[in-house]
């Protein structure tokens, strides 16, 4: 005779179809303590609550055990394609470890950004990993030390180390963007700027100028972007261009500004690399399928995300001791966007 589902099975109901204690049945049911009973009997009971169309109430669990197995992930934009590699290795982490992620688009607003920390927080998360830090004192990595929540920075990190990060080594990564530039004979370079509330912005500046001052080269064609985007890069990107007109190449902050230039270049009848070779930053998903093919500084994404995901479990488990800062080596994949310096350089603007 086939059982009924019931609108709400209870775990008793589980336990009596399976022919077991409602103890032995929680434990079967619970990923964490699965592993105490025997595969048989577990493979029994989950038969069961198959059948009747059981579900565990994780939430009523975790009232009881005061553990939610939830971790609030902040990003500042879901649409930048940087930022999905990050949530897959955070997540599969996570999820091996048997917790679950509420993911958050929070824009660049601050107190917008405390109010969804807030929310998680309420929503009785364990831990949070946040993508979304400023350079200096950042506000929300306040809120969330004084809530006593354990937390991780990933991608972006704090001048003062308040929290554990882990990040690209921002500073290798445009020095090696710089030499390729050089050795294909380049020596007018400029540096399309990320955002300098950023730690990204400002270490990535640092190493333009100083992979620039220690191969002799000028560096002060330097113009800063208002935010990672394509179209503040193409602002930024044209009034670099129009500035410095002598350029050749450009170390881009990051491939959004890279493409926003782009379109600085054609709006000006100049083409990539022919006039000005390009090199971006992150080596997002798509930017071999742009024209020309981006030339990049790649970043481990989906390993600083499980990285994070990692630290974010030590301190949760109290393992953790002192605060930890990663650091994930660059690496340079070179396409159709850079080449060999023209022989004739253009013009500065007359002024």
């Amino acid at each position: 005779m086939t059982e009924t589902p019931r609108l709400h099975p209870t775990l008793q109901a589980v336990a009596d179809a399976a022919g077991v204690h409602r103890s032995t049945a929680s434990r079967a049911l619970n990923p964490q303590t699965a592993h105490l009973v025997a595969d048989d009997v577990a493979e029994r009971i989950q038969a069961a609550a198959r059948r009747l169309g059981y579900r565990r109430d994780a939430m009523a669990a975790g009232l009881r055990t005061k553990h939610s197995h939830l971790v609030g992930i902040a990003v500042p934009d879901m649409a930048n394609l940087v930022f999905a590699p990050i949530l897959c290795g955070i997540e599969d982490v996570l999820a091996k470890n048997g917790y679950s992620a509420l993911i958050a688009n929070t824009g660049s607003d601050v107190a917008r950004q405390i109010d969804v920390v807030d929310q998680l927080i309420g929503r009785r998360v364990e831990g949070l990993i946040l993508a979304t830090v400023q350079q200096e004192d950042d506000p929300v990595l306040t809120r969330c030390l004084e809530a006593r929540v354990p937390t991780v920075l990933v991608n972006r990190a704090e001048a003062r180390h308040r929290a554990p990060a882990v990040i690209s080594d921002d500073l290798n990564g445009m020095r090696i963007a710089v030499e390729h530039l050089i050795g294909l004979g380049h020596r007018r370079i400029g540096h399309l700027a990320g955002p300098q509330n950023l730690s990204t912005g400002v270490l990535r500046l640092q190493g333009f100028r100083e992979a620039m001052e220690r191969a002799g080269l000028d560096a002060s064609a330097v113009m800063c972007a208002s935010a990672y985007s394509r179209e503040a890069g193409a602002v930024a990107g044209g009034a670099l261009l129009d500035r410095f007109g002598d350029l050749t190449a450009v170390a881009a902050a990051n491939d959004l500004l890279a493409l926003g230039l782009y379109g600085a270049l054609g709006e000006r009848g100049l083409s990539c690399p022919a006039d000005v070779s390009v090199v971006g930053h992150n080596d997002m998903p798509l930017v071999d399928m742009v024209s020309p093919p981006l030339t990049s500084v790649r970043i481990r994404h989906q390993e600083m995300g499980a990285e994070a995901a990692r630290l974010l479990l030590e301190q949760m488990s109290g393992a953790a001791s002192g605060i930890t800062i990663r650091v994930t080596p660059p690496e340079l994949i070179v396409r159709g966007s850079t080449g060999r310096r023209a022989a004739r350089s253009r013009k500065a603007p007359a002024k």
